[in-house]
């Protein structure tokens, strides 16, 4: 019923006529144009109309008795003082004066000291302006113009594009730097965000309140679960105070010390000597509030991004499917990369399609297409239905006594032990997987006959006991087997950054549209990490309570890997490695190095098997 009446408002045809500056001069109001499908740039770039504006906040983030105000920059085409009413494409950012945005690193940039954008970071301006687009380019609260102190995804970060959302809509206010009121009387009423990272996850935060006249959202490569940005099942990922570190990153040099209260008040909330999971981490959370969701989703994830890693992109996902939310999804082999960088013609093409259907109603076909586009390898793409891929399976593949993996659980009394170590590195760990070594446990299938298609999230079923009060377990699924693979793992996360530029829309004398061009880095390898997971054995019954271990008692054990999509090739091996401590996953390995013992009969991976059991089987495990 929500696909059904978000795709009705959308669905009133549209008016097509070419706008010119003599119709416009008779009186005629100006249109967009559509041919072929899509938006043409028929509107200037260099005389669009551009504003700084501020709007009051609901909240006082800095504590100093004044709601903080959030500034924010405006282009729009010349033709909206014509009466052309358009949409915006919004990307709400804290880092338009700090890291910058994009591959280039571009700042945003008052060159002429008058006040108002020259430089505008990223493309949209240069694109979507001339097709009939408003752009709004806005400063997170505390950061660049707007004033308060940065939270790191709590409601204060959370809420600043809200308001402006507001003011579009007509139900908050905003003024110029010269305090006149400012109205967005040339607004169609449908806005829709889009940013890498933090920006994105801005964009899930804004969407999850329900505001109204935010039509979709497109997250790349965005958090969606703070706690799981900087902890995994009761593990420090992080390094201690994260989030107040990352706060200090945003923030202007010259605010930092203002905003050190801020700062410390968040350090000493974020529960780091426990890791557990409190009400700071709920408030930042943006899965369990997609209940309010009204806003379509494009979303984007690498799936070896190791900075914002998968699980993001998968209960989010799994939370939208659940309620109906229309969406479509893009899922690639590289780490944090945006898709402008790794897939770029077509990215645009899809980008551009997909805000013309959703934000100017170009009925155009987008959400008839197949669900989700899939990196299968470097530039190899393929479309699915949806995501896991139809027929994906949880199969349970047992842990043996003789360090193979198979459908059949191992005898009653089957058991393997070996003992933490805190300094194992992860190429210890996933190397030489037939011998024996004593701080890890190797279990591999016998060359696969046939290709083995996992598409969703792992989960690792443990009954161990160990002789500590402690612990933590890690495992890591494995492909043993050569083949040339996206090499995320190097410099520039499985792209390389080249001299040559291309250009996507129109310029002015201080931007333009060009942007460095990239190809995929590849290499062959004999060995790839496919996914792993991690838990503190503490948190077995729950992230929020910690529960000391019995030494020498059994208890159960589960958690998930990170989600994926992979096919194991005939005549590779699939590893299962078990370990305590995973110091390449944590900033806070367990020091305990207890021993650990597994009972085997219920020990096992299940994973999620494109033709479950039975393709398996077929592939010999």
């Amino acid at each position: 019923m929500r696909a059904r009446s978000l795709w009705t408002a959308l669905v009133p045809l549209i008016a097509v006529a070419a706008f010119s500056q003599g119709a416009a001069a008779a009186g005629t109001v100006p249109e967009i144009v559509v041919a072929d499908g899509v938006t043409q740039p028929v509107f200037g770039y260099a005389d669009a109309v551009r504003e700084r504006l501020f709007v009051e906040s609901t909240f006082d983030s800095d504590s100093d008795g004044l709601r903080d105000i959030i500034a924010f920059d405006v282009m729009r085409p010349r033709a909206t003082e014509q009466g052309l009413k358009v949409p915006v494409v919004m990307d709400a950012s804290p880092y338009y004066s700090t890291l910058c945005r994009g591959n280039d690193s571009e700042c945003k940039a008052d060159v002429d000291g008058d006040g108002l954008l020259d430089r505008w970071p990223l493309f949209y301006d240069n694109y979507f302006v001339p097709r009939g687009y408003a752009v709004i380019l806005l400063d997170m609260v505390g950061t660049n113009n707007s004033t308060g102190c940065p939270t790191t995804n709590a409601n204060q970060d959370n809420l600043s594009a809200k308001q402006a959302i507001n003011w579009l809509n007509g139900r908050a206010t905003a003024r110029n730097a010269a305090g006149e009121v400012v109205t967005a009387d040339w607004h169609n009423g449908r806005t829709g965000m889009i940013g890498k990272s933090y920006d994105g996850s801005l964009a899930m935060a804004t969407a999850v309140t329900g505001v109204e006249g935010l039509t979709t959202i497109v997250p790349i490569s965005g958090p969606t679960e703070y706690y799981d940005y900087v902890r995994s099942n009761g593990v420090v990922t992080r390094g201690n105070s994260y989030v107040s570190y990352l706060a200090n990153v945003v923030t202007n040099p010259d605010r930092r010390d203002y905003c050190a209260p801020v700062r410390d008040a968040l350090g000493a909330a974020d529960g780091d000597e426990t890791g557990d999971y409190t009400a700071f981490w709920n408030e930042r959370s943006y899965v369990k509030k997609v209940p309010n969701q009204r806003a379509s989703v494009l979303l984007y994830h690498g799936v070896n991004d190791d900075n914002v890693r998968a699980d993001h992109f998968s209960k989010y996902w799994y939370a939208l499917a659940e309620n109906n939310v229309p969406r479509k999804l893009w899922l690639s082999q590289e780490g944090h990369v945006d898709p402008f960088d790794s897939r770029r013609a077509v990215w645009v093409r899809t980008l551009h399609r997909w805000f013309d259907f959703w934000l100017h109603g170009v009925p155009n076909g987008i959400m008839d297409e197949p669900r989700v586009d899939l990196e299968r390898a470097a530039d190899v793409w393929e479309t699915h239905a949806d995501w896991p891929v139809p027929g994906s399976t949880g199969t349970e593949v047992f842990l043996q006594p003789t360090g193979r993996v198979g459908l059949v659980p191992a005898a009653a009394n089957a058991t393997a032990g070996f003992q933490d170590s805190p300094t194992q590195s992860q190429a210890t760990m996933i190397g030489n997987p037939d011998a024996v070594q004593p701080n890890r446990l190797a279990f591999l299938s016998a060359p696969l006959t046939a290709p083995l298609h996992i598409s969703g999230t792992p989960e690792l079923k443990l009954r161990a006991s160990a002789d500590k009060t402690d612990t933590n377990f890690g495992v890591i699924l494995v492909d043993y087997g050569t083949a040339e693979r996206v090499n995320h793992r190097a410099s520039g996360e499985g792209i390389v950054t080249l001299s040559t530029e291309d250009c996507w829309g129109l310029g002015s004398a201080t931007d333009d549209p060009c942007y460095r061009q990239t190809q995929k880095r590849v290499a062959t390898s004999d060995v790839e990490v496919v996914t792993k997971g991690i838990m503190d054995a503490q948190n077995r019954q729950s992230i929020r309570v910690a529960v000391p271990l019995t030494p020498g008692e059994l208890a159960n054990y589960s958690f998930p890997l990170l989600p994926e999509d992979y096919v194991f090739a005939p005549g590779h091996r699939i590893g299962v490695i078990v370990v305590g401590s995973y110091p390449q996953y944590s900033s806070q390995a367990d020091q305990t190095r207890a021993n650990i013992s597994l009972q085997l009969r219920s020990s096992r991976i299940v994973l999620p098997v494109v033709g479950g059991t039975a393709a398996a089987h077929a592939a010999g495990i």
